[in-house]
């Protein structure tokens, strides 16, 4: 990784970004498709600045493009992504082509602006809520989820309330939420204002409650729609099947007597939503 966040060891101990070619990992995903495999994702520390160390910024739109067009590829992924190099292309490209999911993981990591300048994320509040709206233009109906950090050193109240603003405003589908923890060897360890437990405990607890109210919300939208299920398996009581729809949300569903393979797509109409899961029946 490239980026140095104050907070994280990775570059430090990872090294710097180095792309594989195009064709590349092309050849490997039609190998795996031979295989019988249909879903894959495409995984990098930072995805959005794929290809920048073979000079070519669109790098990334362009692999996304590739591997669409695979014969036998039927759900494409991928993870993680930084907002500072999150492109348009790269939004168009999962607005236009048919097997990438609408799914987009955005780390914003803190609303504070100021908070995010310490932790050196490159952008603002004001930046990252304006690539959500460029999102929202191009793909309505995608999912975004995101990664929070509660308690950066020198994390004021008013701070910690633009966090819950963003939250607000996007309506996140899910969102992986932590409490700051030092990293010997970065910046952030040696900042001064270290914000105590009790404090980002209490934080991160009111920060999850509105979470869950914006996953059971979310969920609550699917129900009376027929979505597509990639099967995944039967549960350990074999009573019901889980897959995921598109836009990564876990489905569940009774298994009765009919007979699924992991792989296979099912419609599944929703009929009940929880803050994690959603529940409904296969129709044909």
């Amino acid at each position: 990784c490239n980026n140095f966040c104050t907070y994280c060891i990775v570059p430090y101990v990872r090294g710097r970004e180095r792309s594989r070619s195009i064709d590349n990992i092309v050849a490997e995903i039609e190998a795996a498709v031979k295989d019988g495999y249909k879903e894959f994702t495409l995984l990098g520390q930072n995805v959005n600045s794929y290809g920048k160390d073979f000079g070519d910024k669109d790098a990334f739109a362009k692999l996304l493009r590739r591997v669409d067009a695979i014969s036998g590829v039927e759900r494409i992924h991928y993870m993680t992504s930084h907002p500072r190099d999150m492109s348009e292309e790269v939004i168009k490209a999962v607005a236009e082509c048919e097997h990438i999911c609408e799914n987009f993981h955005l780390p914003f990591q803190a609303g504070s602006s100021e908070i995010l300048r310490r932790m050196n994320r490159g952008y603002t509040k004001e930046k990252y809520l304006e690539l959500v709206k460029l999102v929202r233009k191009y793909v309505p109906d995608a999912a975004i989820t995101t990664d929070i950090i509660v308690g950066f050193p020198g994390e004021t109240e008013e701070d910690f309330e633009e966090t819950l603003d963003v939250v607000r405003q996007v309506g996140f589908t899910s969102a992986y939420t932590f409490i700051y923890s030092k990293r010997s060897g970065t910046p952030a360890a040696k900042m001064e204002n270290q914000v105590p437990l009790a404090v980002k405990k209490e934080r991160l607890n009111r920060l999850m409650a509105l979470q869950n109210e914006n996953s059971l919300k979310c969920h609550e939208k699917l129900v009376g729609q027929t979505v597509e299920v990639l099967a995944e398996g039967p549960s350990k009581q074999k009573t019901v099947w889980n897959g995921r729809t598109r836009t990564g949300v876990l489905v569940l569903w009774p298994i009765e007597d009919k007979q699924y393979e992991v792989g296979q797509k099912v419609n599944v109409q929703i009929e009940a939503a929880q803050t994690w899961l959603v529940k409904g029946k296969a129709v044909d």
